[in-house]
């Protein structure tokens, strides 16, 4: 028997008891079962010192929807979560905190720094865990994982010491990408390029034997200090005598080859190029293929060393300032022009990248980006949308090797160790104590840390007990079936994770990629500290609840593509869990049965043969949409079902039945609202589970919880389509009545005689009792002739009938008219004052832009009116 639901549905009751009840009972949890077939989702780890924002909210929505849908299909559907230890954002969150105290990270040293960021992800590394759970999540809570624990740990020492065995990892000088701000190598794809305004200082650099001069330009007059040549093209016939001769290095006053080489076109300023090869990537190359000296006069601060001569200490820009000032005072510089340029950025800091040589850990990516193209041109792994297929292999087809070090002290640390005695690396899989080579005790292991993103490559098969291949949940689960995430990271962690896979295990790492877009203010502006515009997600759920803000980020959602958020659609969310609600409270208030089963089919009635019919489509539509990740239409056919088509409709249609004397029309009746219920708190699970789970629990149902109970199928012997194509046909022409009603303003109370004119006088002939009810008429007559005096009657015209209705039975019409004349009297007058405002210039001119525009606004609507009301006098004159 169902139990009654309270009047109001309050998620803060529900949602972290229902919670409880799905973690105390194990739904989550998720055993390997050679009966079933898995389907395996990782989780995107977010950082360990982060909390939830909208792109966790809307990443961990999609992912809980479609691991709902296969739990219930019947798959082993595995969730597994964790969270990423996010070394540098994790490392500056504790130094501010050590700078807060008046100390830094050195005074601490590293073994005690660590102790403190430890101590920090253990106090704060549970909160955003915390949070997803607040939104529903249903991961595996018992197989979450950290990129730090000891089985990720130990996937990160086994690929860094394989690759280096194969060459694929290498130490040596290079340009690289170097933050000064976060005093750390960059890759490249963690440098963002912003174009911003600059200057191009031309400079004149003199011939050593007094024959001339060449002119360069620079947008980086700091790194002339490190200048060891000027080249220029082999094929440029003005520069072809100067070729092996030197130029004087202004203000350092030493001299340096002019080299040529196909690296300076011609026709790009003068022609002639400075080199500073250890500050730009181009130049690093020229300078190997001509012996150029490698200068570095930037630290890893930023700052001038000390073979930058008097500007030894001043801060890159300070430099630049006092160079050019410099210059100019000795008559070295030529001209200035402004010149816009793309800066490198640090993503996480946003201050200015530096090229800096440095010796640095890489990854050779030819050898590696092979197979990862691979597996997705010949579709093993395919992205959803399909265009950033293009995006990936674009990047994967012109990628350089992998800057993988970084000079912090949270993170996993490189397992090489320098022998002092004969100098070895020993690069090993445990942590080494002597010199492989010598036997020498006198070894150091290598201070810097691997990226972040080196770990969380790995994630698809380390979280699942990898590099031991024979562990269960590794051979069972992987690879995984599909990777939620945004196009933002394609370059970060997908790509990687695909080589990464494809190396490690042989197989690529997940079947499918669903890209979603980012979340947006409802301005279209990216959510962002700096703009004050960001909009949290936990406030959301404890003024609308978890359902409505999933409801939000579901429907508004496009693979791929970002989405405006407007908290009113919270709300309007919140109100159809209302709605869903208070049809459950009423069915249930009407039920009298005790078991959840259809009646037999030859029982059923034209209106229930039409609802289960478009049950039936709409389980098919809904399954074959999830199948091809269209989330957002799946869960917008089961709305417009629930409102429209069980809530504003099927319940109606059932009214006069349940209240009727017929006991076997009123069982059926049940029966049928009770199933179709049913069904849909299955098929809006995914997207609902709070309120759908309440509802099912209180109606009668076989099974313990929702979360596991079977997903419906579309079933043969349910599709009714003659009889669904007749239900339309009334359903049209009481909607039609409906309108023609209030086109008339004509209220509910008042009744009148229909006359339907159709062919279909056997279908309507059914619906004479609906129409009677839900078109307000007093009688229907059906037939196949117009009634006497049909011109002077109201009208309306579906595509398979013609509605007459009687208009003195509807309106008094002088009565009526003589309310529209009073107010398009009264409308007219708004419109005058309205216009009289937007005529006056010095309004227009000095009223602040939005007033005027709503004057504007109003102007329209008074229009608008206007026309409504003549054609409404119209109709009625007509009549």
């Amino acid at each position: 028997m169902a139990r009654e639901l309270p009047k109001t549905y309050d998620p803060k009751d529900v949602e972290a008891r229902l919670y409880r009840f799905w973690q105390d009972g194990g739904y989550f949890h998720t055993e390997r079962d050679e009966h079933k077939k898995p389907f395996t989702i990782v989780m995107p780890p977010p950082n360990v010192t982060g909390q939830l924002h909208m792109g966790h909210a809307m990443d961990a929505s999609l992912q809980d929807v479609l691991i709902r849908f296969k739990r219930m299909q019947g798959y082993a559907a595995l969730w597994v979560p964790g969270v990423d230890h996010a070394g540098i954002a994790t490392q500056i969150k504790v130094e501010e905190e050590l700078r807060k105290e008046g100390l830094t990270r050195y005074d601490l040293g590293r073994e005690k720094f660590l102790e403190r960021v430890w101590d920090w992800k253990h106090r704060f590394g549970n909160r955003i865990v915390e949070q997803q759970k607040k939104l529903g999540a249903s991961c595996d809570w018992d197989r979450a994982r950290f990129t730090m624990d000891d089985g990720c740990s130990k996937a990160v020492r086994e690929v860094f010491v394989s690759l280096y065995e194969q060459g694929l990892i290498y130490k040596g000088s290079r340009i690289i990408n170097w933050c000064p701000h976060c005093v750390t190598a960059l890759s490249d794809a963690e440098v963002e390029y912003v174009d911003k305004p600059g200057n191009l200082w031309h400079i004149r650099y003199p011939l050593a034997d007094g024959s001339g001069e060449v002119i360069v330009a620079t947008t980086r007059p700091e790194t002339m200090l490190g200048d060891s040549g000027v080249c220029v093209n082999p094929n440029d016939e003005r520069y072809k005598a100067i070729v092996g001769k030197n130029v004087i290095l202004p203000l350092m006053n030493k001299e340096i080859p002019v080299v040529a080489d196909d690296y300076a076109e011609m026709d790009f300023g003068t022609g002639c190029v400075k080199m500073t090869p250890a500050h730009d990537p181009n130049d690093f190359e020229v300078g190997l293929r001509h012996n150029l000296e490698v200068i570095r006069v930037l630290d890893d601060n930023g700052k001038v060393n000390e073979l930058g001569g008097k500007y030894q200490g001043l801060d890159r820009y300070e430099a630049r300032k006092q160079i050019v000032a410099d210059l100019e005072e000795q008559g070295y510089l030529v001209k200035v022009e402004p010149y816009n340029h793309n800066v490198g950025t640090c993503y996480r800091c946003h201050r200015d990248v530096e090229p800096i040589i440095s010796a640095q850990w890489f990854v050779k990516m030819k050898p590696l980006a092979e197979e990862a193209l691979r597996v997705v041109n010949e579709g093993e792994t395919r992205f959803v949308p399909e265009r950033f297929t293009k995006i990936y292999t674009n990047w994967m087809e012109n990628v350089r090797d992998w800057c993988i070090s970084r000079q912090l002290w949270w993170g996993h640390q490189i397992p090489a160790w320098y022998c002092a005695d004969c100098g070895h690396m020993t690069v090993s899989r445990e942590d080494a104590t002597c010199c492989e080579k010598c036997g020498s005790r006198h070894i150091t292991r290598d201070e810097d840390v691997l990226d972040t993103w080196f770990s969380s490559a790995l994630w698809p098969f380390e979280t699942l007990g990898w590099p031991d291949t024979d562990a269960p949940d590794f051979k069972y689960f992987y690879p995984t079936d599909v990777l939620v995430t945004g196009y933002d990271i394609i370059f970060f962690w997908v790509a990687r994770m695909i080589f990464s896979g494809c190396k490690q295990t042989g197989k690529t790492p997940f079947h499918t990629v669903l890209i979603h877009g980012l979340v947006r203010d409802d301005k279209g502006r990216k959510m962002s500290k700096s703009l004050g515009n960001g909009i949290d997600p936990l406030e959301m759920i404890d003024r609308y609840g978890s359902d409505a803000l999933r409801m939000n980020m579901i429907t508004a959602n496009s693979p791929g593509n970002d989405m405006r958020f407007y908290v009113e659609r919270c709300e309007a969310m919140r109100n159809f869990a209302n709605k869903l609600w208070n049809a459950s409270r009423y069915v249930m208030m009407n039920l009298s049965v005790e078991r959840n089963e259809l009646p037999a089919l030859s029982e059923l009635e034209t209106a229930d043969k039409w609802i289960l019919s478009k049950l039936n489509t709409l389980i098919a539509d809904v399954t074959e949409n999830l199948d091809k990740y269209e989330l957002g239409i799946a869960v917008q056919k089961v709305y417009d079902f629930i409102w429209d088509s069980y809530c504003d409709w099927y319940i109606e249609l059932t009214k006069s039945r349940l209240y009727g004397e017929d006991e076997a029309s009123k069982l059926v009746a049940q029966k049928v609202l009770l199933y179709v219920l049913d069904q849909i708190l299955r098929l809006m699970h995914p997207f609902m589970p709070f309120i759908t789970e309440e509802i099912w629990q209180a109606i009668p149902h076989e099974g313990d919880a929702l979360i596991v109970a079977k997903w419906p199928e579309h079933r043969d012997d349910l599709r009714f389509p003659a009889e669904e194509s007749s239900m339309e046909s009334i359903m049209n022409a009481i909607r039609a009545v409906r309108n023609r009603r209030a086109e008339l303003n004509v209220p509910p109370a008042k009744k009148c005689t229909l006359y339907v004119v159709t062919e279909k006088q056997d279908v309507f002939a059914g619906g004479v009792g609906f129409m009677t009810r839900l078109a307000y008429a007093d009688q229907v007559v059906v037939s196949a002739e117009e009634p006497e005096g049909h011109a002077s009657m109201a009208s309306c015209v579906t595509h398979d009938a013609a509605v007459y209705m009687p208009m003195n039975q509807l309106v008094d019409v002088e009565q009526e008219l003589s309310r529209l004349s009073k107010e398009r009297e009264k409308t007219e007058k708004l419109l005058a004052s309205v216009r009289g405002k937007l005529n006056n210039a010095g309004f227009v001119a000095k009223a602040p832009e939005q007033v005027v525009a709503a004057e504007r606004a109003k102007a329209e609507k008074y229009e608008s009116l206007l026309r409504q009301l003549d054609e409404s006098e119209a109709r009625l004159r007509s009549l």
